[in-house]
């Protein structure tokens, strides 16, 4: 084994949900802790998966051609810019057999996606953590960190992962104008459809000016497709071929792309569903302030809050009633909890569950 490997763990999901309801005698568990989207896949998407399964036994050589193409005009850019992938995880892993080499020094600003780090790591880099404040990221430091690191990659997650904060234009400008030679910004935007448009950072037109900006985007979150892993990098045409000779071939089936195409079709859909996610994201943190918890301001499809209370007792409590959230002390967030959003009645009940949570707690401390 490689040495770099040593020491560093494998992704471990926890136990299934099936485990789960045995464990805790439950029928049901709301399953808020990995950002799914709740609402499923797009009208039209189950059928056109259905039918491609009739293809099954060819490989999906001309698929992957359709899905560029459906993909590039959905986004306006070219196919020539776009490198799908079995979700962002296979596209992060790809991005950094292509870039790093041992001794080379990463950025990441924590907490984030825990992934950027495990990669690096055990492609031999040097990992360069940069804290958040006021739980966004600093991204003065994190460009003071590249400049003095000598970069080669700084990884950014915007909506970020488990905060819900997002850049602004002058961050984003200003990192970009303080990045040393030779070093990229991977941007993970898993999260960028819940973005109101007008907040939205366009960096698809860096990527079209040439600037080191590498886009990771998916259909597991506002598209409803986490179950197919389906996603795709946006980079320069220069820079995209060579994502496509590091990762395997074919690696993305031919159910996904076509329930990436179906989706495309109906790009309608994204408003609405943003606006729900939206409406309904207000309720949960309203709910949550209603049961003396403190949340977080959130441009994505879940919700970080200060518990003021130990998170992993209050995660266990929720759970034995049903609803599976995120503990903050998963990402060293501890007192703090992530929830997914989902339809409002669900949000209601989540912040009454809280509460009542949180009053058990603080009962058992002051006795």
């Amino acid at each position: 084994m490689r040495p770099s490997l040593i020491g560093v763990a494998p992704y471990d999901p926890g136990a299934s949900l099936d485990e789960l309801k045995e464990r805790y005698g439950l029928d049901e568990i709301a399953k808020l802790n990995w950002n799914e989207g709740l609402l499923g896949p797009f009208p039209g998407v189950r059928e056109a998966v259905a039918d491609e399964l009739e293809n099954a036994w060819k490989y999906p050589e001309q698929a992957y051609s359709d899905f560029r193409e459906a993909l590039a005009a959905g986004i306006g850019t070219i196919p020539a810019r776009i490198v799908p992938g079995h979700g962002i995880q296979a596209l992060i892993v790809s991005v950094a057999n292509a870039f790093l080499e041992p001794g080379d020094a990463v950025v990441v600003p924590v907490p984030t996606y825990g992934l950027y780090t495990q990669v690096c790591t055990a492609a031999g880099a040097r990992v360069v953590s940069v804290p958040s404040r006021d739980h966004r990221h600093d991204i003065e430091a994190v460009a003071a960190a590249a400049a003095r690191a000598g970069a080669r990659l700084v990884w950014l997650c915007d909506p970020n992962n488990p905060t819900g904060s997002l850049a602004d234009r002058g961050e984003w400008e200003a990192l970009l104008a303080a990045l040393p030679e030779r070093c990229a910004v991977v941007v993970d935007e898993a999260y960028v459809e819940f973005v109101e448009p007008e907040r939205r950072l366009l960096r698809e037109q860096d990527v079209e000016a040439g600037r080191p900006v590498l886009l990771l985007r998916t259909f597991s979150k506002i598209f409803g497709l986490a179950g197919l892993r389906l996603g795709y990098a946006l980079a320069h045409e220069s820079l995209a071929s060579y994502l496509d000779v590091v990762q395997e071939p074919f690696n993305v089936n031919r159910a996904a792309l076509a329930a990436g195409r179906a989706s495309l079709r109906r790009l309608d859909l994204v408003q609405e569903r943003r606006r729900e996610n939206a409406s309904a994201r207000a309720v949960l943190s309203d709910a949550l302030r209603d049961a003396g918890a403190r949340p977080f301001p959130s441009e994505a499809n879940f919700v970080l809050a200060d518990v003021g209370v130990d998170d992993l007792e209050l995660a266990e409590s929720l759970l034995r009633g049903g609803l599976l959230i995120r503990p903050g002390s998963e990402f060293g967030l501890h007192g703090c909890v992530r929830i997914t959003v989902g339809p409002a009645p669900l949000m209601e009940r989540v912040g009454k569950e809280v509460g009542k949570a949180r009053e058990e707690l603080l009962g058992a401390i002051a006795s």
